[in-house]
């Protein structure tokens, strides 16, 4: 049986690049979550022109759980595939994850998406939702589903903390804006018009009157 998991909307009252700023403070380790204890890029892909970018990182979590749980998996770090994929354009982050521990018994997938606010342009919103199936997990399926609810209801409660207190640190370095991105095609093509308009001269007046 697959269990899903869903919080509600949250909004930062930050444009979407400040908040941007914020969250990749958290990499490659952030003390706010204990259980995050490192992660390294396994990939890294930008388009030319630089609006989109796709970063793969494999997190280490040291999950708290129950001793029998950890000595029966005989792991003590949990790992997992995180891809994320900002949009600089259209001012959006999708974040997937995905566990590399225990993939073929249980299967725990993430979807998280940050986006610009639909009313407010200046604001910036966070939608979260997972899912969990237990196929077999040495009898211990129950507890595994509880130990997952925990983790992910933990997750849930943190995040706006973190946001919210890297941008207090970026504003105690000044940081309190981040301008959006301009596509370098559209910038040049205006400055070329610019360029080109002739404007007339004190000797050719006549002619437009």
């Amino acid at each position: 049986m697959v269990q899903k998991y869903k919080s509600p909307i949250r909004v930062y009252k930050y444009p979407f690049e400040l908040v941007m700023k914020a969250y990749e403070k958290r990499f490659p380790t952030c003390d706010m979550i204990p259980i995050f204890v490192g992660s390294e890029i396994i990939n890294e892909e930008e388009s030319d022109d630089g609006a989109i970018q796709i970063i793969e990182r494999r997190c280490k979590l040291n999950v708290e759980a129950p001793y029998l749980l950890k000595k029966m998996s005989g792991i003590d770090y949990f790992y997992c595939i995180q891809r994320n994929t900002l949009d600089r354009r259209k001012r959006t982050l999708v974040i997937e994850a995905w566990n590399e521990s225990f993939a073929s018994r249980i299967h725990i997938k993430e979807y998280c998406t940050y986006y610009v606010h639909p009313e407010d342009p200046e604001w910036t919103c966070f939608e979260q939702s997972a899912s969990l199936e237990v196929k077999s997990f040495y009898g211990l399926e129950s507890a595994v589903e509880k130990l997952a609810a925990k983790h992910y209801a933990a997750n849930v409660n943190k995040g706006k903390e973190i946001i919210e207190f890297h941008i207090e640190e970026l504003r105690k370095q000044d940081i309190t804006y981040v301008p959006p991105f301009v596509d370098q095609i559209t910038s040049n093509s205006c400055n070329n018009e610019k360029e080109s308009i002739h404007y007339p001269t004190a000797n050719n007046y006549s002619a437009i009157i």
